[in-house]
C-alpha cells in the first residue's frame, strides 16, 4: 500500500496571498520547499486500485507533479471548497476509462454538494468527449476493493462531518488511517484507527481553532492511537516544517507536498 501526499496545506494554501510578517509569516522559511503547501488531497494505492481522496484547487498540477496517471475511484471527505473545487479535472481520468463514469463516494451531504457544483457531470458517460462524468454513491460502512477494504467514520468539523478513512490491504496486512479536517477524534474513532501502520492526522496550527485540531491536540490523539508513524497534514503558514518539526515526539512529523510513503 502506498500514499502520496498531493497537498498538505490549509484552505488558503501556504504561503497565503500577500503573505507577510504582519500575518505571522516572518518565521516561515520559504527557502524550504516543505513549507510550500497546496491545498490538501491524497492518493492511495491498495494493491492495483488507485483511490483519490479529495481534489483541491491545484489538483491538475498536483497530478502532473506526482505523475498520477490512474484513478479507479474518488472519495470526497466533505464538500468544502478546498476539497471539492478541483473535481472538474477528473475529466481526464474519465477519458482514460474510455468514457465510463468515475465512481464518486461521499456522505449524503457531500454528494449533494457535488450535484450542486457539477450538475453537468452527473451522468453515466460524459456529455461530450473530454467532459467529466461522475457516478455518485453513498459510501458504505465497508467498501470492498479487489485487494483490500475501506472503512469510514465521521469526524466533527464545524457545521459538517468529515469522512475519516481506514484502508486495509489484504496481501500486506498493512493499515492506513486518514483523518483530515477534524475538531476532535473521539474514543470510537481512535479505536477504529488503532493498529494503523500509518496515521495521517489534521494539525492546523500551534494555537487552538474551533473546527480543527491544533498541533498539541493532534499529538495527544496520535499518542493515544499509537500508530507506527504519524504524519500531520492540512497545515497553515504558522507551522514551519523544520523548526516546529524538531519539537514533535519520535514517530511524528509534518507531511509535505509530494511525500510518498510505502507501507
Amino acid at each position: 500500500m502506498d500514499i502520496i501526499f498531493l497537498g498538505t496545506g490549509t484552505s488558503q494554501g501556504v504561503p497565503m496571498i500577500a503573505q507577510s510578517a504582519h500575518v505571522g509569516g516572518a518565521d516561515l522559511d520559504l527557502g524550504n520547499p516543505k513549507n510550500w503547501r497546496t491545498r490538501t488531497s491524497a492518493h492511495v494505492i491498495v494493491g492495483k486500485t488507485h483511490i483519490q481522496i479529495d481534489a483541491a484547487q491545484e489538483f491538475r498540477l498536483q497530478c502532473l507533479h506526482n505523475q498520477i496517471e490512474q484513478i479507479d475511484l474518488f472519495i470526497l471527505t466533505h464538500g468544502h471548497a478546498d476539497h471539492i473545487l478541483g473535481m472538474d479535472d477528473l475529466r481526464r481520468f474519465c477519458d482514460l476509462r474510455d468514457g465510463i463514469a468515475l465512481p464518486v463516494y461521499s456522505t449524503r451531504e457531500g454528494l449533494e454538494r457535488v450535484r450542486e457544483i457539477y450538475p453537468y457531470a452527473i451522468r453515466s458517460k460524459p456529455e461530450f468527449a473530454g467532459y467529466p462524468a461522475f457516478s455518485l454513491r453513498e459510501i458504505p460502512e465497508s467498501l470492498a476493493l479487489p485487494d483490500g477494504t475501506i472503512r469510514h467514520t465521521l469526524l466533527p468539523h464545524g457545521r459538517t462531518s468529515v469522512l475519516g478513512l481506514i484502508f486495509e490491504e489484504h496481501s500486506s496486512g498493512r493499515k492506513l488511517a486518514y483523518y483530515t479536517d477534524c475538531a476532535r477524534v473521539d474514543s470510537a474513532q481512535r479505536e477504529l484507527a488503532r493498529g494503523a501502520d500509518v496515521l495521517v492526522l489534521d494539525a492546523l496550527r500551534p494555537t487552538p481553532h474551533p473546527t480543527h485540531l491544533s498541533v498539541s491536540e493532534a499529538v495527544e490523539v496520535a499518542r493515544d492511537i499509537g500508530a507506527g508513524q504519524t504524519w500531520f497534514t492540512h497545515m497553515t503558514f504558522m507551522i514551519d516544517a523544520q523548526s516546529h518539526g524538531r519539537e514533535l515526539p519520535p514517530g511524528m512529523d509534518f507531511a509535505w507536498d509530494g511525500l510518498q510513503i510505502h507501507l
